[in-house]
């Protein structure tokens, strides 16, 4: 289990969210940007109330879940116009996944191109899925430009064509917006970690990574957990705490995990991950096999919590692609002045009261306030950077697109400088790692196109080797 950073952030009460927003009330709405950019940032963000907010909602949700099955709460979501509505969206981005087949892309086990017409036709639709949708609801029409962001970055890095944890949190940050503005009631919240999220984010988001091959952001089965998803497994061993009979260890019964998978989040990730990945569980998965050894479904999701402050909300490469905007506020005012995002210089913006000057240059050497060159690969901000080739794009990302076959257009890699927020503070993307999709892998040699859904028939699995 991975250690709390050195200055524990302030404890979230899980008892509510903050202060809600109602429509009469005047509030002026600001598109998303990053600000996280040095420790000194990550810091003061876990000291934040915007930190404190997320971790409360996360508690909430987890509170509410506790015994609640899949498969409960069917007339109560079918009753509800909000969770309707959210759904008709949700369905709406599949068939636009449906009208964007991946390219032919046998040659590579990297992210299908086709993902970034995707992402494209989403956020094309996205304004008008949530005026059509959810302003009848309640949703003030100016706060749209400022939603629609989380919504259009909850479904992968577009640049790097990856799905992450990061992303994970960007549909939480959604939902946690609608909620702030009223439009989710207190009551629906047993419903949202399972039928707002399991039932229909995470079954369309194993569609889009098994369509497009997404990457998974950061390494390989980073969490140990899924290559994906953090949320299912912290929700999900909530749903089971004071169970009577089903134990941590039960995820190594085949039989058990295919029965309780209908029901429980917690072994539906863990039938998923080995309906892909052969060999047992401890190989592929060491985390959960570790984890299956507690006594008590408490101690699992009081260890999920922590890890997900820790390694979710606590991590630089994480938390240097979260967007704060008027809803979700940054913990100060934006930094200013910012680096020119056409500068191929500007790798980083760095604030000033780190007691040094640090300067990224084209060809990749770093000087100290003295001018001297600065040994290492370490950064202000405290990450290993390789030198910037003269397209201006990390030579990892680059990589990535390589493989994939794109040579990037222009100068500077384009426009995109990695997502939403991050061409207003100047800085291009970071600590790119490209991964080969667990699903390309499982696939290879199938002869078949990418196969939606928890049973992914056809596939073969991939061997942990």
């Amino acid at each position: 289990m991975a250690s709390q950073p050195a200055q524990s952030p302030p404890q979230a009460s899980s008892s509510s969210t903050s202060p809600k927003l109602t429509p009469a009330e005047p509030h002026e709405y600001q598109v998303p940007y990053k600000w996280i950019l040095t420790p000194e940032h990550l810091t003061a963000f876990q000291q934040s109330s915007t930190h404190s907010e997320i971790l409360a909602f996360i508690d909430e949700l987890n509170d509410a879940v506790k015994g609640v099955k899949l498969t409960d709460g069917v007339e109560e979501v079918k009753n509800s116009e909000i969770l309707q509505a959210i759904f008709k969206i949700l369905e709406e981005v599949e068939q636009i996944a449906k009208d964007t087949p991946p390219v032919p892309n046998a040659a590579s086990r990297f992210g299908n191109p086709a993902f970034r017409d995707f992402y494209d036709k989403v956020s094309a639709a996205s304004e008008s899925l949530h005026r059509r949708y959810l302003v009848p609801l309640g949703l003030p029409e100016d706060s749209i430009e400022e939603v629609r962001v989380y919504f259009n970055e909850m479904w992968g890095n577009r640049t790097r064509i990856d799905y992450g944890s990061g992303m994970e949190l960007n549909w939480l940050c959604w939902i946690l917006c609608l909620k702030k503005l009223s439009l989710l009631p207190s009551s629906l919240n047993p419903y949202i970690p399972t039928h707002m999220f399991f039932n229909s984010y995470i079954r369309l988001m194993r569609l889009l990574q098994s369509t497009y091959w997404l990457e998974p952001a950061g390494s390989h089965g980073v969490w140990g957990l899924d290559d994906y998803h953090f949320l299912p497994f912290l929700w999900g061993s909530g749903q089971l705490v004071g169970h009577r009979f089903i134990r941590p260890r039960a995820i190594h019964d085949a039989e058990v995990v295919e029965e309780c998978s209908r029901d429980w989040m917690y072994f539906a990730c863990v039938g998923f991950v080995n309906s892909i990945k052969t060999a047992s569980l401890r190989w592929h998965s060491p985390m959960l096999d570790d984890i299956s050894a507690v006594k008590t479904w408490d101690k699992v999701n009081a260890g999920m919590k922590k890890m997900y402050r820790a390694e979710v909300l606590g991590k630089l490469p994480v938390m240097q692609h979260f967007l704060f905007g008027s809803l979700l506020p940054a913990p100060v005012a934006r930094l200013s002045p910012s680096p020119s995002p056409s500068s191929p210089s500007a790798a980083h913006a760095h604030h000033p009261s780190q007691g040094r000057t640090v300067e990224a240059a084209s060809n990749g050497k770093e000087t100290e306030g003295n001018g001297k060159e600065k040994e290492g690969g370490l950064d202000a901000c405290g990450h290993a950077h390789a030198p910037r080739n003269p397209s201006g794009i990390h030579p990892k990302v680059l990589a990535s697109l390589q493989a994939r076959g794109e040579a990037p257009p222009g100068p500077h890699g384009g426009e995109d400088k990695g997502g939403a927020g991050q061409r207003e503070v100047g800085w291009g993307d970071c600590c790119g790692i490209p991964v080969p999709s667990v699903f390309a892998a499982a696939q290879e040699g199938e002869g078949g196109q990418a196969k939606g859904g928890y049973a992914l028939s056809g596939v073969r699995p991939v061997p942990f080797d």
